[in-house]
């Protein structure tokens, strides 16, 4: 006999009676036949391993799979309170390179609880990991769990690049927080020699030939790709392809005022208001008091954001998937017509308004997937404007600054505002920068019974993204001296919102059925079939 389905109220998508339990939520995510993943770093000091890894944990968790970077430098500091020098790296301090292989056991059992336990899809190992022992070990304790390895090699050899990166971020390290920086940088250098000296780079010709890697090549000028498993892998290696470090700044802002917002309608394809094209002349302003070289501007294919971009006198280039979010059967509604027409549906995306589907429309995930073609070229490009809409603009403010899927729908983004984002070391920076143009206030909060939703929202084929914090800290080993005390005992190496409600015999909205399945085939050809 056929399953019986229920479509569920929130994401309009069928789902089986749920007479039997559901998946475990290991296995949920986008890609329910790979299993869970580790991303080993490997590279000598200062090489761009931890801007790697927060910048491409970041991506993941914004496209929806769950990802947490184990940074084996931050449990090594919970270890030994106070650094004093190089020597502790130094091949022949004994004791020294017990504590850092105890740190990386250390942080290896939390991987493992995090890919085993706590719904982790991937989880990133970062440490230098420069050695064939130290490879073998993660190989190992991968093998054992059943895990998937994925190696990501930085190599730099550029003393200048190097000499950047240490000025840049190492100096300002907990190691050096009472040091002057000219001794600081004499002493991290000699910690990079001490690496060196034992540095087995990865051999996808011979030795390390059967192992999935890519190895960046001075900060991306070179690439080299060796067995690519699975889908994940190669959107990661996507993804590494299109980043670069070059300095830049990214400008978001909405279209002006458009006569809907004035209306209070959501959707359609109005012009804009008379206060709207008054911002339109404040932004050229603004456009050419920065003085950009090779600034490009990006916009939808609406005529709100067109006819915005169109005061700016320069070229731009319309993008259907800026487009902004499509709301189906409420386009052209005030929210109270929502909520006088379809009560339910105006309920329903305030209890999970991430996951929440219009009926015929889109949600925010959907809006996620349709916007990552427009972020891989934004990593791609240099100085960008680009002029979009609400919906979209907090899609694209949440990657930047790495926030949940619970916070995206309610990121604030006012009309005639521009946010100036600028990427740092390990992150973004970002200044508000008002043109003083009134207008209508379009935000809606979140509500207090949605702030009080239960534990959040998962499904069988995808769960909530997570933002992606700094693990958070606690004690593995306690100090030097008392690891030195008990080293003869080592540790051992391998170690909403809610369930979508399912109401059988849920009527649809006529051809919102079709529609429906539309979307939820869509979705899922894009996990299959990346663009």
């Amino acid at each position: 006999m056929p399953m019986e389905l229920t479509q569920s109220r929130i994401q309009k998508i069928w789902l089986p009676h749920d007479n039997h339990p559901a998946l475990p939520r290991r296995s949920c995510g986008p890609q329910l036949t790979n299993s869970p993943t580790v991303i080993v770093m490997v590279g000598l000091p200062a090489r761009g391993k931890t801007y790697i890894s927060k910048k491409l944990t970041r991506y993941l968790n914004w496209i929806g799979v769950p990802t947490k970077v184990f940074n084996v430098g931050e449990y090594r500091r919970e270890a030994v309170k106070h650094y004093s020098s190089y020597d502790f790296f130094r091949p022949d301090n004994e004791e020294g390179m017990n504590v850092r292989k105890q740190c990386a056991l250390a942080a290896l059992r939390d991987v493992k609880l995090y890919l085993s336990e706590e719904g982790g899809q991937i989880a990133v190992f970062d440490a230098t990991n420069t050695t064939r022992e130290r490879r073998g070990m993660v190989l190992n304790f991968a093998r054992e769990n059943g895990f998937k390895v994925f190696f990501i090699e930085s190599v730099c050899n550029d003393p200048s690049v190097v000499a950047t990166n240490v000025m840049a971020v190492k100096l300002s390290s907990p190691d050096y927080r009472d040091c002057n920086s000219t001794d600081a940088m004499e002493d991290f250098m000699n910690r990079i020699n001490c690496y060196q000296a034992s540095y087995q780079p990865l051999d996808p010709d011979n030795y390390d030939r059967d192992v999935s890697l890519i190895k960046v090549i001075d900060v991306g000028r070179r690439f080299l790709v060796n067995r690519v498993q699975d889908h994940i892998q190669s959107r990661i290696v996507y993804y590494l392809m299109n980043i670069h470090v070059q300095p830049r700044t990214i400008y978001l802002c909405r279209h002006g005022e458009s006569e809907f917002n004035l209306k209070g309608k959501i959707g359609g394809d109005s012009g804009l208001s008379n206060r709207g094209k008054k911002f339109a002349s404040a932004l050229n302003k603004f456009v050419e008091e920065q003085n950009l070289k090779d600034l490009k501007i990006w916009t939808s294919q609406l005529k709100r954001t067109i006819q915005t971009a169109e005061a700016l006198k320069l070229s731009y280039e319309q993008w259907k998937a800026l487009n902004e979010i499509d709301a189906g059967v409420c386009e052209e509604m005030t929210y109270e017509e929502i909520k006088e027409k379809h009560p339910e549906e105006f309920a329903l995306r305030d209890q999970d308004k991430y996951y929440y589907r219009y009926p015929s429309g889109e949600s925010y995930q959907d809006l996620v997937q349709r916007l990552e073609p427009v972020i891989m070229e934004l990593e791609r490009q240099e100085n960008v404007l680009v002029v979009c809409h609400q919906a979209v603009m907090r899609c694209l403010l949440a990657y930047f600054l790495d926030k949940s899927a619970a916070e995206m729908p309610y990121l604030k983004c006012p009309l005639h505002t521009v946010l100036k984002l600028t990427p740092v070391a390990y992150g973004c920076r970002v200044e508000s920068i008002c043109l003083n143009v009134e207008a209508v206030n379009t935000h809606r909060d979140q509500t207090e019974e949605a702030k009080k939703g239960p534990n959040p929202l998962m499904r069988r084929n995808s769960v909530t993204p997570l933002a992606s914090p700094e693990p958070t800290k606690k004690p593995r080993i306690n100090s030097f001296d008392e690891h030195v005390a008990s080293s003869a005992a080592a540790l051992p190496v391998c170690m909403s919102q809610e369930v979508p409600t399912q109401l059988p015999g849920q009527p649809l909205l006529g051809k919102a059925c079709l529609r429906t399945v539309y979307h939820f085939l869509k979705v899922f050809s894009l996990l299959i079939f990346p663009r």
